[in-house]
């Protein structure tokens, strides 16, 4: 079998001309390189080198085995320092799963600047429908979490980013946008657009409206943030989103929003990894850079 060193030895001895110092470049006696290659020659049945003189020349076969050396031997050297960089975490791929679909907008202002610093590091987002979130990172699925609903895991480590208030969006001329607050029933009447989310995962039929035993006249899942809010805009019925969103909306659209309930619906998100990626310096990095960008939306 080739190996690695024979690939070494006959590039060493191409360049050298010589055994003596193609050993001290390789830092091999001269005798264990010389054994190493007649032993390869014996299991190959043909010779890699001719003596000519005091030096040595390569035989065709020898010929054709540097070939292969020059060709492999940078490709492996390059390979091991990217292991190196993998090993000290600083190049891979972030795999991010969302279970939070109105945290889109914030997960783009935190991967542009996320890539400037880590260019050796990818990253793949999957959204939740895609995927069960907390079977994906317990099973290494993905290697980061955005979710408003922790479910604890001893395997899991889950930090708070940044809070929030969940709030009834509506068309500036409806009915109840002069309200301070709803209650359950004032939305009977309603058309609910939401993300297309299991409603026990949904805050404003778990939270606000289950409890209260009320429900709507109409239920509507849009995948998008952007459609489900030109939608309120049409006064094709009303959707609840964070506070913080509709705030980058509410220059262009024509849209109010009132807390859902006296106390509001308060809200946190939280990034969940595993206890045993917590050294990867690349994954602490982006949890560093989603708190700073978190800081400067919330601040905006």
């Amino acid at each position: 079998m080739i190996e690695r060193l024979h690939l070494e030895i006959i590039l060493a001895v191409a360049e050298h001309k010589t055994l003596t110092r193609a050993a001290e470049q390789l830092c091999l006696s001269q005798s264990a390189l010389s054994h190493s290659i007649k032993k390869l020659e014996a299991r190959l049945g043909v010779e890699l080198w001719l003596k000519e003189g005091r030096g040595l020349r390569l035989s065709p076969a020898g010929l054709r085995l540097l070939k292969l050396a020059q060709r492999l031997l940078p490709q492996l050297k390059h390979c091991e320092g990217e292991l190196i960089e993998y090993a000290k975490g600083r190049r891979g791929q972030l795999r991010i799963g969302m279970e939070c679909h109105p945290c889109y907008q914030w997960l783009l202002r935190t991967v542009s600047p996320f890539l400037e610093h880590w260019p050796d590091v990818d990253v793949d987002v999957k959204q939740r429908f895609q995927f069960g979130g907390l079977g994906a990172i317990l099973h290494h699925d993905i290697d980061l979490l955005i979710t408003p609903d922790p479910i604890q895991d001893k395997a899991l480590q889950y930090l708070s980013v940044f809070d929030y208030e969940q709030v009834l969006v509506l068309h500036e001329d409806h009915q109840l946008a002069n309200k301070k607050y709803v209650q359950p029933e004032d939305l009977r009447d309603e058309t609910l657009i939401t993300y297309p989310v299991e409603k026990d995962r949904l805050d404003i039929f778990s939270q606000f409206l289950s409890p209260a035993e009320q429900s709507v006249k109409k239920h509507q899942s849009i995948e998008t943030t952007d459609i489900m809010l030109q939608m309120v805009a049409a006064k094709r019925g009303v959707t609840a989103l964070p506070a913080w969103l509709l705030e980058q909306y509410e220059n262009t659209l024509p849209l109010r929003s009132c807390r859902l309930g006296k106390a509001g619906i308060h809200k946190h998100i939280y990034l969940a990894h595993r206890f045993e990626d917590s050294e990867i310096p690349y994954l602490q990095g982006f949890i560093e850079q989603a708190q700073i960008t978190a800081g400067h939306m919330l601040r905006a």
